[in-house]
């Protein structure tokens, strides 16, 4: 089987699923993403960077059916006769009998039988999606593989789906169950302790290096008779760093990126306002996304150099385009340097020292 230049891991090594999907997203990829751990596995068509299906393996036709059961509400026909039909004759039986993409053929069996529209299997696909993703976002271990080759084969496409607003949400409704359940009381009255919580639900980082690189910046510094730094002797030791990007996933993937004890970051999502929001912040560093809606990171960029409290400030242009224009605009405009998407925590502090150290 072929795969992408992403490689492959062997079973149980340590896996990042937002990473595995922002590279894929941004490589505009078409195939199949399969994830496997010892006992279940994920399946991710793409088309394009979009996402036309996403399956999970463990009880599969039993979430399917939950959700057309609900659907019935709306379809008559989509009455338990019309799903134990539908199960009889896709759902795999036993291993020698297997059915590939046994849940999307279901799905298109109903389109072509009349029971749904072809709308609806679109709405079907994306309410799925997002209960396979939420999984999928839990995930610490496992292997995976990437095969280009793969995309439903001749079956019809009823959606693509944009995965950052999809993987957004979920993250959303993850954050929403662990506050519920750090609040519902434990046996003994007091609330759940944060241990027992649901999987935190993070961009892929490696913390420790990060928390190991900011060590390093403290690391021959007096302490006194209290084993407690003195602010005198640190300098300055909280660097204010400020991100400019529209999508809320990447600015958190970055103040993940960034241990809270060396940087206060500055989440701004709104281009047009970020002019103001880094005047009153008064960043060191700032990070600036080029591709945003209203106006560009180039102009931006422009602009900020052209106000005095800004001349000398570190801009760096993050984006995920590596064409030698694209770094020539970058220059134009007088930015400090260039991150390209995606990019690992590793990267993310290289270029944040090498400017601020």
């Amino acid at each position: 089987m072929s795969t992408t230049p992403i490689g492959s891991y062997r079973l149980f090594q340590k896996l990042h699923p937002l990473s595995l999907l922002a590279q894929l997203t941004s490589r505009h990829a078409t195939g199949c993403l399969r994830v496997f751990t010892e006992t279940v596995s994920w399946s991710i068509y793409l088309e394009d960077g979009k996402l036309t299906y996403a399956s999970y393996s463990d009880k599969l036709f039993e979430r399917l059916d939950s959700h057309l059961r609900r659907l019935s509400q709306q379809i008559p026909t989509l009455n338990s006769a019309t799903r134990v039909q539908m199960r009889l004759r896709f759902e795999n039986q036993n291993e020698n009998q297997l059915i590939v993409n046994a849940d999307y053929q279901a799905i298109s069996w109903l389109v072509n039988q009349n029971y749904i529209t072809s709308v609806q299997a679109g709405n079907l696909i994306d309410e799925l999606a997002k209960e396979v993703l939420e999984s999928f976002l839990c995930l610490k271990e496992g292997s995976y593989e990437f095969n280009p080759e793969d995309s439903l084969n001749e079956l019809p496409k009823f959606c693509r789906l944009d995965l950052r607003l999809l993987v957004e949400h979920c993250q959303k409704q993850l954050r929403n169950r662990q506050n519920i359940q750090s609040s519902i009381p434990a046996a003994g009255g007091s609330p759940i302790s944060s241990t027992t919580q649901l999987p935190q639900v993070q961009p892929p980082l490696q913390i420790k290096l990060g928390q190991q690189l900011s060590k390093k910046i403290n690391f021959d510094l007096p302490e006194n008779k209290n084993n407690q730094t003195t602010q005198s002797s640190i300098g300055k030791t909280l660097y204010t760093i400020a991100c400019i990007d529209d999508s809320q996933t990447v600015l958190n993937s970055i103040k993940h990126f960034l241990d809270e004890n060396t940087f206060s970051v500055v989440m701004i999502n709104d281009p047009v306002k970020a002019l103001m929001q880094i005047l009153r912040s008064k960043p060191d560093l700032i990070l600036l996304d080029v591709e945003m809606p209203s106006l560009d990171g180039y102009e931006l960029c422009s602009l900020l150099r052209k106000h005095s409290a800004f001349k000398n400030t570190p801009i760096i242009m993050v984006t995920g385009r590596t064409g030698f224009i694209d770094r020539a605009k970058a220059k134009m405009v007088r930015s400090s340097g260039y991150l390209t998407k995606p990019f690992t925590q590793s990267d993310l502090l290289k270029m944040v020292f090498k400017h601020i150290g």
